[in-house]
């Protein structure tokens, strides 16, 4: 019951109390598109480094065949 009594339960009370419904479910999808954008980005950047890469072994292999540098 000790940590009980350090915790301050009427402050939270009267912040979940003071809470919009409407406000909370805003920044619930406003949280989910951010993710999903924060992924697509990743994933973007992601992909653009493997294009860029076959991209360069491309031009190696291509230099390597006809014998330059």
């Amino acid at each position: 019951m000790a940590v009980l009594d350090r915790v301050p339960t009427d402050r939270i009370n009267a912040r979940a109390k003071a809470l919009s419904a409407g406000r909370v479910a805003l920044t619930v999808v406003a949280a989910v598109l951010f993710g999903l954008g924060w992924l697509i980005a990743k994933a973007l950047g992601g992909a653009w480094f493997v294009l860029a890469w076959c991209f360069a072994a491309i031009q190696v292999g291509w230099n390597d065949a006809r014998g330059r540098d």
